[in-house]
């Protein structure tokens, strides 16, 4: 955890390889749905499919009787608790959907907040794609501000990305394969406005 404080307070993101061993990546990718919804984009009632902006599928999570599913819920609590401690950041609670990128889907270069509804502050990305290899697609691009690119992420199962919300436009390039991961967002207290339906 303190590499993760470190790294977000020196450059505002983190790549943090391994975060869950072998075996629990195993559990959690057993709680991947069946059932997906086409993801959207848009502001409130203007939610819209937009399939020329991104392609990709998305089911949101809640606390069931999913051991795995509740424990990664119990690790993000454990992060909301730990860069609150450090940073300051006021976060109140934690959203999260699984995402699916069948061969050809992709999202283009976003950010996850906008201005004047800035709600989501942390983002998080979590790969569960074993056996995941150069030339599969579905890379996270993450840039800055000035539209530097900063990395090039491959989505390789146990890794989770960690970044300022506000700070960091970024895409996924086109999956070849079925590219699984879970998206989530760190929020400060207010009011729930369905924003986004953001997956990576």
């Amino acid at each position: 955890m303190e590499k993760l404080i470190d790294a977000l307070i020196t450059h505002g993101y983190y790549v943090w390889d391994d975060f869950l061993d072998p075996k629990s990546v195993a559990q959690l990718r057993e709680a991947i749905p069946s059932q997906w919804k086409q993801a959207r984009i848009g502001r409130n009632e203007d939610l819209v499919k937009a399939t020329k902006i991104r392609s990709d599928k998305i089911q949101w999570i809640k606390r069931d009787k999913e051991v795995a599913v509740d424990h990664y819920l119990d690790l993000m609590e454990e992060i909301r608790l730990s860069v609150n401690r450090y940073l300051y950041l006021g976060l109140f609670e934690y959203e999260a959907h699984f995402a699916k990128y069948e061969p050809g889907d992709f999202y283009q270069k976003h950010l996850d907040s906008f201005q004047g509804q800035e709600n989501r502050k942390l983002t998080t990305v979590f790969y569960m794609n074993e056996h995941w290899s150069e030339g599969d697609g579905g890379e996270l691009l993450v840039y800055d501000l000035d539209d530097q690119l900063l990395e090039k992420v491959p989505p390789v199962s146990g890794r989770l990305v960690v970044f300022l919300s506000e700070m960091f436009p970024h895409e996924v390039l086109t999956s070849h394969i079925n590219r699984y991961s879970i998206a989530g967002w760190f929020r400060i207290n207010g009011v729930r406005d369905n924003l986004l339906d953001i997956s990576k």
